[in-house]
């Protein structure tokens, strides 16, 4: 154990080990190369013993085939005997002949199947053969015992090996979680740099859309726009208007219809019924219909509606009903008219605010518009995303520290001195 530490740590223990930062993946490579080094010479004996022990124990082995029985044997046990050496030999020739390869690791794992092969061959038939072969057989247990000692020697230095290998890869671990926590560090303010800039620049795009919607509200073409605008306005209120008018009279007229239609349901009237649901279909519509089909569906329900006023089934309860079917061809010539102007007052809104709306100065105004609340709903993210990164980074930059501790901890746990611990590029703040 003295030989394989010192092949680690050399002659002279280590009062410090002071490594940067940069350095500490070499480090750990040589780490493990003096101990694969170090195990590997230390093992050389013991693997040269157990190639010996093997190819002696091959040879006991094979000379059982050709020795005499005691003759002081039992009879039974010579017959047990006779049948059991061929299966013993067999069992045996089969775990000494696996390879011993040359890597240390591999001729370990090789070496002890081959001893449990050989263990379980004499635990097995070699137990019948311990009374007709008792000196053969004795001498293939102590070869087997040679083996076993040799393996336990082996089984020492590797698990030093295995400890060491483990401790550096432990080490490596902590160093790979500090490199990345240093890395992501690094990435975040290049990535905050850039978050800043597309926010300043949104600013400053911000700030001239500002501008140029002040310099354009103040254009003198936009001073000839406001006859259209209140021609447009003037229009917009008497299409209104109109509506307002259209709709209080087919209400109401609507209310006289139902009556009729709940009526004529009743007394099983279907052509009647028909005619008066068309009739409120077309004026309860929220879309105004043309003059001609308003006109023909009064036309047509209209006399309907009298013919049961007239015969007392309806009774007319207020003035607005009163006057609307006093004359049903005024009221119908009435909502046709309003039918047709409203198309009319809807076709020169139309166009009068399509006109406003083309106007360059109001698309450009519009334009700026979408564009500064895209811009400002975009900012809102950016700085968001940008608090959202800091915060992350804040908690980051608390753990890099205790990431260095533990990688000092664990180099520490290999060289059993002091570690310094250099980080010669600091990680920005």
């Amino acid at each position: 154990m003295l030989k394989f530490l010192k092949s680690l740590i050399g002659s002279a223990p280590e009062k410090q080990v002071s490594l940067t930062f940069e350095e500490v993946p070499l480090w750990l490579d040589d780490r493990e190369k003096a101990a694969r080094d170090a195990v590997s010479a230390e093992v050389q004996e013991p693997i040269h013993n157990i190639r010996n022990a093997t190819a002696n124990l091959q040879l006991m082995v094979n000379n059982l085939k050709g020795a005499d029985q005691d003759p002081e044997t039992h009879p039974k046990i010579k017959s047990i005997a006779k049948n059991s050496l061929p299966l013993f030999l067999k069992a045996m020739n089969f775990s000494l002949a696996k390879e011993l390869p040359d890597e240390p690791e591999e001729f370990y794992t090789a070496a002890v199947e081959c001893v449990k092969g050989a263990l379980n061959a004499v635990r097995g038939q070699g137990r019948y053969l311990m009374v007709a072969f008792p000196e053969e057989m004795k001498e293939t247990k102590a070869g087997i015992d040679v083996i076993g000692r040799e393996i336990n020697v082996m089984t020492k230095a590797l698990g030093r090996f295995k400890a060491e290998t483990a401790r550096v890869g432990a080490a490596r671990t902590a160093y790979a979680a500090l490199c990345d926590a240093r890395t992501d560090l690094e990435r975040s303010f290049g990535k905050e740099e850039r978050l800043r800039s597309r926010i300043a620049e949104i600013g400053e795009r911000l700030e001239a859309i500002t501008g140029e919607m002040a310099r354009l509200s103040a254009d003198p073409a936009l001073l000839t726009l406001d006859a259209e605008r209140d021609r447009c306005a003037e229009l917009v209120r008497q299409r209104d208007d109109l509506m307002r008018h259209y709709a209080s009279l087919t209400m109401t007229s609507s209310h006289v219809l139902r009556k009729a239609e709940k009526i004529a349901t009743r007394k099983h009237l279907s052509k009647e019924v028909h005619v008066l649901k068309e009739a409120m279909d077309i004026l309860s519509n929220h879309e105004v219909a043309a003059a001609e089909t308003v006109a023909r569906a009064l036309d047509m329900a209209c006399p309907v509606v009298q013919k049961m006023i007239d015969d007392g089934d309806i009774i007319l309860k207020n003035k607005e009903e009163r006057a609307i079917f006093s004359d049903t061809g005024k009221f119908s010539g009435e909502v046709s008219g309003l039918c047709t102007r409203y198309r009319e007052l809807e076709k020169h809104c139309r166009e009068s605010e399509e006109c406003l709306l083309s106007h360059p100065v109001l698309s450009r105004m519009k334009s700026l518009e979408r564009e500064n609340e895209q811009l400002k709903s975009k900012r809102l993210f950016e700085e968001d995303e940008q608090k959202e990164l800091i915060e992350w980074r804040t908690k980051l930059q608390t753990t890099v520290p205790l990431l260095q501790e533990e990688l000092v901890k664990k180099l520490k746990d290999i060289v059993g001195e002091t570690v310094q611990f250099q980080v010669n590029e600091p990680v920005r703040g």
